[in-house]
């Protein structure tokens, strides 16, 4: 194995989906030498090589905004005549290459985090691995974005897995896209709970019975291509994310499952007649896994009682309790979609991205402290954007005042991206 010169930066990010991406650009933005890892070959994670649909939820974050927007020029200024959140996957995979490129960001894709670089508590940084070989990156801030917390787990953060009763944890998904779909009639249930009449049946009563088990929904959203379409309708249940082992039995499970969802839609869904399968993403949707134990833990009550934490750094964070059938298809029996009724947004404090007994990490993402409950609404790609855009501005401020993170105040955070 080749050992590579060890590096030093600023801020070191491993991770580069929609939260590493804001991260790495915030702290860039703002003055840190910036260096992120991305084990994949684009930037961009669930909302790229995942082929997610669009932006689900919503977040008060300057820089998720500046992404639709910018997102919307490369498409000649319209998304279906507006501005919205239906996402154009290859266009994104560009623009978050652009983005990190203005501001000076180095970016190694292909490339895992081996192990932590750690002296007691102090995080120094992180080994990595890749074609060049491996490479020692010290950093005076690490950002743990991986979404399953790796780096913060190499460190010894204290977390648990999935449910806090019973370590069970959502199931996971490849979202795939048909062609063929004749927009005119087609239909587009977003929710698991809407229901669609037609005249062979309800399209969801009739998932349930015709798929193969744990299949059984229908998710289908329009994208900005005429004639394709993005469906959320595989799904493996009783897979623990931070297992090899169980993503590949996941990924076969979820794949055996797109011939049938395609006969299903050709049978039953008006519109999709004629449709087939035009692309599948690159690697599997994994919701839930470690959950991390932070200075404070955000719960589902803070959430729909919309508090407003002194330390915020996140606002206006928008979505539902979005928990998929731990056993199943469709919605579990604890999670809310239509009927959520907490409408004003919420805060997520900055102690929440500052694990206990640890200097010098950051967690940044879906991988912050927080329930279970809490976790299913937060982890929306939105609102880990603006968790991310919180973590580089306070990597930043760190960097610039030769402090650890863990002595930036929030109110200097807010300063930079408020």
């Amino acid at each position: 194995m080749i050992n590579n010169p060890d590096t030093h930066t600023d801020v070191f990010i491993a991770g580069g989906g929609p939260a590493g991406v804001c991260a790495a650009y915030t702290a860039a933005k703002n003055g840190a030498n910036v260096i992120i890892a991305e084990q994949l070959g684009d930037l961009g994670g669930m909302s790229t090589s995942g082929l997610m649909s669009h932006w689900t939820g919503d977040c008060g974050s300057v820089l998720y905004h500046e992404i639709l927007r910018r997102s919307a020029e490369l498409n000649g200024g319209k998304y279906h005549g507006k501005i919205t959140n239906t996402i154009d996957p290859e266009n994104l995979k560009y623009l978050y290459l652009k983005m990190l490129d203005e501001v000076g960001v180095k970016i190694m894709l292909y490339t895992f985090v081996e192990d932590v670089i750690i002296s007691g508590d102090n995080i120094l940084g992180a080994s990595v691995i890749n074609k060049s070989g491996r490479t020692k990156i010290y950093a005076k801030t690490v950002i743990d974005a991986t979404g399953d917390g790796d780096l913060a787990a190499m460190s010894g953060v204290e977390f648990i897995l999935g449910r806090e009763n019973d370590g069970k944890m959502q199931p996971a998904t490849i979202m795939f896209k048909v062609g063929g779909v004749d927009y005119e009639r087609a239909v587009f249930p977003a929710m698991f709970e809407d229901t669609v009449y037609t005249e062979k049946g309800e399209l969801q009563a009739l998932a349930r019975e015709k798929l193969p088990y744990p299949a059984g929904h229908v998710l289908l959203y329009p994208t900005t291509l005429p004639g394709i379409v993005t469906c959320n309708m595989t799904n493996c249940i009783d897979i623990d994310g931070t297992k090899a082992e169980d993503l590949t039995r996941a990924t076969f499970v979820c794949r055996s499952q797109m011939k049938k969802i395609v006969e299903y839609l050709r049978e039953y869904a008006p519109g999709y007649e004629k449709c087939f399968i035009v692309s599948s993403a690159s690697f599997i949707g994994i919701r839930e896994t470690r959950h991390f134990k932070g200075e404070y833990t955000i719960t589902a009550q803070d959430i729909l009682e919309a508090r407003e934490f002194e330390d915020a750094v996140v606002k206006d964070a928008c979505f539902n309790f979005d928990v998929h059938n731990i056993t199943g298809a469709g919605i579990d029996k604890t999670g809310v979609q239509k009927e959520f009724k907490q409408e004003k947004g919420y805060t997520i404090p900055y102690r929440c991205l500052l694990p206990k007994g640890k200097e010098n990490l950051l967690l940044c993402g879906r991988n912050i402290s927080g329930t279970h409950m809490a976790h299913s609404n937060y982890r929306a790609m939105p609102i880990c954007a603006g968790i991310g855009e919180a973590a580089g501005a306070a990597a930043a401020i760190a960097a610039k005042n030769n402090v650890s993170v863990r002595n930036v105040s929030a109110d200097e955070i807010r300063a930079l991206i408020f």
